[in-house]
């Protein structure tokens, strides 16, 4: 039997991202896509629970069904293999999203959301991400290392409870080094809301910032992407930091 794949995104169901990404998992199994019917960026992990949800078929293709949800990306993959897959997946992708999921950005990812609903549910799991935000971005430089990716994790099964993170650099393939695992790189937004006046003088808040990587090392993401490697991080959502354990036992009474 060939495997089954469900595939999500943050940017919606029509982004030309997961249109893309949908082509190159056919080639490997059947696919189902259920992604947000609107674009759910910066959403994190975040789920519905005030509201109920609603999910409709919006197109098929030879080995590929994509539905949408009007909830967010973790939503989307609850829905997807609880009640739209026909069995278990065998591998759960997101993507492919406009724009760097690398260092911090990690943590307010919609895309990367539901790559951890997936780990969390049990599925092997892979965040896509293209360091562009253009809308007419070529994929074809991404497109052999994903081949790649998909191939591998689906031969050689992730360890339990991790999934990855990865980040391709936007240029042609040729110029593309190779593909490296490696660690998250330590950054942060700055100074990430402006105050603004509207045209009749009341104030508003506007999200902007600057991004400050104070931890550029030669092992993490950032400094790997800046030389053309696409990165791999593994990623759980086991957010214990063990190396702080015996640190702070002088906190226990």
């Amino acid at each position: 039997m060939k495997p089954l794949i469900l595939i999500t995104n943050d940017d919606g169901v029509n982004s030309r991202g997961i249109r893309h990404l949908a082509r190159i998992a056919r080639e490997f199994g059947d696919v189902i896509v259920m992604a947000p019917d609107h674009n759910a960026s910066g959403v994190s992990t975040s789920i519905t629970c005030t509201r109920p949800l609603r999910a409709f078929l919006v197109d098929e293709e030879p080995g590929i069904t994509y539905y949408a949800c009007d909830g967010t990306p973790a939503d989307c993959v609850k829905m997807g293999h609880e009640h739209f897959c026909p069995r278990r997946p065998d591998l759960v992708l997101s993507g492919i999203n406009y724009g760097s999921n690398a260092s911090v950005n990690v943590v307010y990812s919609g895309t990367i959301g539901a790559v951890i609903e997936a780990c969390l549910d049990g599925y092997p799991a892979i965040g896509f991400s293209l360091l562009t935000h253009s809308p007419s971005a070529s994929f074809d430089g991404c497109t052999e290392a994903i081949r790649h990716i998909i191939h591998q994790v689906l031969e050689s099964p992730l360890p339990e409870y991790t999934a990855l993170n990865v980040n391709i650099p936007y240029l042609p393939a040729e110029q593309i080094k190779g593909i490296r695992v490696c660690r998250q790189a330590k950054a942060a937004w700055k100074d990430s809301l402006e105050k603004r006046i509207d045209p009749v003088g009341r104030p508003y808040w506007w999200m902007t910032g600057k991004f400050v990587c104070e931890n550029p090392g030669e092992d993490t993401d950032q400094y790997l992407l800046g030389e053309g490697y696409v990165t791999a991080v593994p990623i759980s959502p086991d957010f214990t930091d063990v190396t702080s354990i015996s640190t702070l036992k002088n906190l226990e009474s």
